[in-house]
């Protein structure tokens, strides 16, 4: 194998059926949440806290955060927590998968028929059996108060 080609491991999970990678360098715990409190006046993305090994941590609802229809109650989430900013947050997901270690090669930018408000979240895919593999950009994830740029 070429020596020269970069790798990036991404984690990945599923949202509504979709598959979805994080570069694993930005993920600190993978858990199974056991209690979200409620915050009062809180945005619709932020599902509330929680307590993972005695820190607070604010857990952010991806399907609300990717305008997917809500979770069914018997459907018990996943959490994937990671730290940006100084701050511990906990992205709630249907179902955390495998880690995948994927060439930069095979990135390719967001195709221009991706839905709007999943590109303005997407840092590109990778095109696997069939399916595409979205790569989220934390950074935007974690951006709850900036709406997404409609270009004029």
């Amino acid at each position: 194998m070429n020596d020269d080609i970069n790798f990036t491991e991404f984690v990945t999970f599923t949202i509504a059926g979709q598959i979805f990678g994080l570069p694993i360098s930005r993920v600190q715990d993978v858990f199974k949440p056991s209690r979200i409190t409620k915050v009062p006046l809180a945005t619709g993305e932020v599902a509330g806290v929680l307590n993972l090994r005695g820190r607070i941590v604010t857990a952010i609802c991806m399907r609300h955060r990717l305008e997917v229809k809500p979770r069914e109650e018997h459907e018990s989430p996943m959490a994937i927590g990671i730290e940006a900013k100084g701050e511990s947050f906990g992205l709630v997901v249907d179902m955390v998968g495998e880690v995948l270690k994927l060439p930069e090669t095979q990135r390719e930018p967001n195709p221009i028929n991706l839905d709007r408000k999943l590109a303005a979240l997407a840092a590109g895919i990778y095109r696997l059996d069939g399916q595409l593999l979205v790569v989220l950009d934390i950074d935007r994830i974690l951006d709850l108060g900036a709406e997404p740029a409609v270009a004029a």
